[in-house]
């Protein structure tokens, strides 16, 4: 049995996947790494490896549950242990309601909803007869904020939030919490794929204007968003579960554009 602690990170090639696992890496765990990527996913071990951890990585594809179950059984055995897990793997295309296939919803659905759902079963599995453990789903704030142009990804993401406060209550006497996260614009791959109707990116407008309503007036480092999840899992949050924690730079709360602010107060923003 790994004497560290283990935590298992699917999503983990690229975004805040990979800065969670060099953050889990960073504070002494031994890791399980999860992704369909198999050149940035030996990446990201290797980075870990040289920060202390030993890492088990596993090319995965969540659309299936079959290899899902199997790569956290291979984490498991190999470790002897789970810890943590961290529901972050996500997958979407920018897909109104009006022309999203079937095909495309249900890859949604299985990617980022029923295939977390049930590697938190199995991991708790695994985590009741330890008497401990912590599953973090990533979810996003826009679960609450209607966008219009990507029907499934906002469902799917309001759905482990509420599968969250679901699970905090079926494992919480087990010792188990299980907790939610909903970054705001954060830096990342998955961030810069809006096309305009002619097929260019307006990944710049949609950063200007997102800019203009965050608070701190930027986007997210995958880092920040790490570090939140790790704490989440320590024993510095022993006391919180069935909760989402947003970290979005004060966007969900804000009601002024920056350029709106200056005109009505210059002298104060």
């Amino acid at each position: 049995m790994s004497a560290k602690p283990v935590a298992l990170i699917t999503g983990a090639a690229r975004g805040i996947g990979r800065a969670t696992a060099l953050e889990f890496a960073r504070r002494g765990y031994n890791l399980g790494l999860l992704d369909v990527l198999s050149d940035e996913l030996q990446a990201t071990s290797r980075d870990a490896t040289e920060l202390g951890a030993e890492c088990l990585a596993e090319l995965c594809d969540l659309n299936s549950l079959e290899a899902a179950q199997a790569s956290l059984q291979q984490v498991a055995q190999h470790f002897g242990r789970l810890d943590v897990l961290v529901n972050n793997a996500a997958w979407r295309e920018i897909k109104t309601m009006r022309e999203i296939s079937v095909e495309s919803w249900e890859r949604t659905l299985r990617i980022c909803l029923t295939t977390p759902a049930f590697l938190a079963r199995w991991a708790a599995e695994v985590m009741e007869p330890q008497g401990s453990g912590v599953i973090i789903n990533v979810c996003s704030i826009m679960s609450r904020r209607g966008g219009g142009v990507a029907a499934a990804y906002p469902a799917v993401k309001g759905g482990i939030d509420s599968l969250t406060y679901e699970l905090a209550t079926l494992y919480g006497r087990s010792g188990i919490r299980v907790l939610a996260i909903s970054p705001g614009a954060i830096d990342t791959e998955l961030s810069g794929d809006y096309p305009s109707g002619d097929g260019q990116s307006v990944e710049d407008q949609l950063r200007e204007w997102s800019t203009s309503e965050i608070p701190l007036g930027r986007w997210g480092e995958p880092a920040e968003i790490a570090r939140v999840i790790a704490m989440l899992s320590s024993e510095d949050a022993s006391y919180m579960t069935g909760t989402n924690v947003t970290v979005d730079g004060g966007w969900s709360q804000g009601h002024f554009p920056r350029n709106l602010l200056k005109r009505m107060k210059p002298d104060q923003f």
